[in-house]
């Protein structure tokens, strides 16, 4: 509920899904030329962070550089395709699954973790597919982590204070600030626990990120014009 609420719906980028995806099947059919892989950026934040801003604008200048689409996965599209079958056999059909990583990737799942594995390897098969196809930005869903051993992928991290999460989360879904602090506190800890249960991944590392941001000092423009001219450059 709280996801559907400070990040826009699905149903709206749904129809953008299925583009890239004959974009990148289009592509893939024409001249058969060996092209570089294109790359992914993926981004993970701190709950609370005001992440979506800086990916939307990040995502029209990663289009206007390359002069080629590019697509943004959160974690609640990433959920619909993986419970869309029409959806998900697009995305596979399309993009092909890569299943050349996900044996590294299942291995990385920590053997004491009771979460559903079946369908959280479906969902790696996805954000594998789609950081393949390149040309995407992947929001959260450990995918920074998924994608570690991927070449063509680039990784940012964003974190704020606490006071600053706070105020956000006050604004955006208009309650108190003792509610907003008890919401920051009980996401986080489910983000981190999933991140070392599933992943067996030590939250707050950040060796994994090329690099991190200050959500108190950084502008969503900021932000996405650091990292395109970031991407752009390595």
């Amino acid at each position: 509920m709280v996801e559907k609420l400070i990040v826009p719906t699905v149903e709206k980028r749904i129809s953008a899904l299925f583009e890239f995806n004959r974009r990148k099947e289009a592509e893939a059919l024409s001249k058969g030329k060996t092209r570089k892989p294109k790359l992914t950026i993926t981004f993970a934040r701190e709950f609370g962070c005001e992440a979506y801003p800086a990916v939307e604008r990040l995502q029209a200048l990663m289009e206007n550089k390359t002069g080629e689409a590019w697509l943004a996965m959160d974690r609640a599209l990433l959920q619909e395709v993986a419970r869309n079958h029409e959806l998900s056999e697009d995305v596979l059909h399309r993009l092909g699954e890569r299943t050349q990583f996900l044996d590294d990737i299942i291995s990385t799942f920590a053997p004491s973790w009771k979460g559903d594995k079946d369908y959280f390897e479906l969902l790696c098969r996805h954000v594998v597919a789609l950081a393949s196809a390149g040309n995407v930005i992947l929001m959260g869903r450990g995918s920074a982590i998924i994608t570690q051993s991927m070449k063509n992928c680039r990784h940012f991290f964003l974190y704020a204070s606490e006071d600053f999460k706070v105020r956000s989360m006050c604004r955006r879904l208009r309650i108190e600030p003792k509610e907003a602090k008890k919401l920051i506190q009980q996401k986080q800890g489910e983000r981190d626990q999933f991140l070392r249960t599933a992943l067996g991944h030590t939250p707050g590392d950040m060796s994994v990120y090329n690099l991190v941001f200050n959500n108190d000092r950084n502008s969503a423009d900021k932000i996405a014009h650091t990292v395109a001219e970031y991407v752009m450059e390595s």
